[in-house]
């Protein structure tokens, strides 16, 4: 079997871009398989690298660990690129000289994503937001399961996704519930009828938070006598739990709990009571015409 080495030389040799004259840019097929060769290699290499250092990191880590890389990734391909080029001989000055002008208009027309871009890279680095997080922003509560290059994704307690871009997250107040630790500290209130014994409604209070099981038993709940209202005597039951994502159902199934006792123990919870006085200083005078109609004079 003869090989005819200059068929194969001519294909490689194959100009896919000819050169308008002697020394100016050319792509031959040589070329195209150069590069996609070491694309793919490089990406191989990116792999292998991702999967050595996060093999043995939780879940949460290494999820921000890989948010990290990306950024990375993007710079390992801007230099291959660019020393492909430079080995294509081709005038690398001249190309960046030429693209200025393009990169300023796209600096100014892409400015909020490269805020984002920035504010994304701040946030991995100064670990103010992590995946799992739950956080509170526009008055919605949410858990974070993504943070990428533009934006951070969180899904809300009625399973909508919340996308939110990087950039408010250093322009804006954004509560952060599980910054320190997952334990948050919540608490019901409840007003009762004045005249009540205060101490039976502590241990009432106290009773149904340690009865519900989403509740943790350390630190304790424990009772504020908060207030002397209008209406009532306002206090409120403040406890710990783990989880602050199912905080509304926790604190409902308390109310159910609240209301039960109070009810077996004839603890009234009473509705708004107004007292309204006339004050006139003639007396008023009903009269019935004919027609049987009473009016006042």
């Amino acid at each position: 079997m003869n090989i005819d080495w200059q068929k194969i030389k001519d294909f490689f040799n194959y100009p896919i871009i000819p050169a308008g004259k002697e020394g100016d840019f050319h792509f031959d097929t040589w070329m195209l398989i150069l590069t996609i060769f070491a694309i793919v290699i490089v990406t191989f290499l990116l792999r292998g690298i991702r999967r050595f250092f996060t093999r043995n990191m939780e879940e949460s880590e290494k999820l921000k660990f890989q948010s990290i890389f990306k950024y990375f990734n993007y710079l390992i391909y801007l230099i291959v690129i660019l020393v492909i080029l430079h080995s294509y001989d081709v005038d690398l000055t001249a190309v960046l000289t030429a693209s200025a002008a393009i990169f300023v208009g796209l600096g100014f027309a892409l400015q909020d994503l490269f805020k984002d871009i920035i504010a994304g890279i701040t946030i991995l680095v100064d670990k103010s937001l992590l995946v799992n997080d739950v956080i509170e922003v526009n008055d919605k509560v949410a858990r974070v399961f993504e943070i990428k290059l533009r934006s951070t994704r969180a899904i809300t307690r009625d399973d909508k996704v919340l996308i939110l871009p990087n950039h408010l997250f250093l322009s804006e107040t954004i509560y952060n519930f599980t910054q320190n630790h997952s334990k948050t500290r919540e608490s019901v209130h409840v007003g009762v009828a004045y005249g009540s014994d205060v101490r039976k409604v502590e241990k009432l209070l106290i009773e149904c938070a340690k009865a519900e099981k989403s509740i943790l038993k350390s630190p304790e709940p424990f009772v504020m006598f908060n207030n002397f209202g209008d209406s009532s005597l306002d206090f409120g039951i403040y406890f710990f739990i783990r989880d602050s994502f199912t905080d509304p159902r926790i604190k409902s199934n308390l109310r159910f709990a609240i209301d039960q006792a109070f009810r077996d123990n004839n603890i009234t919870i009473p509705f708004p009571q107004r007292d309204v006085h006339f004050y006139q200083s003639k007396p008023i005078h009903l009269n019935n015409d004919k027609s049987g109609n009473s009016s006042n004079e």
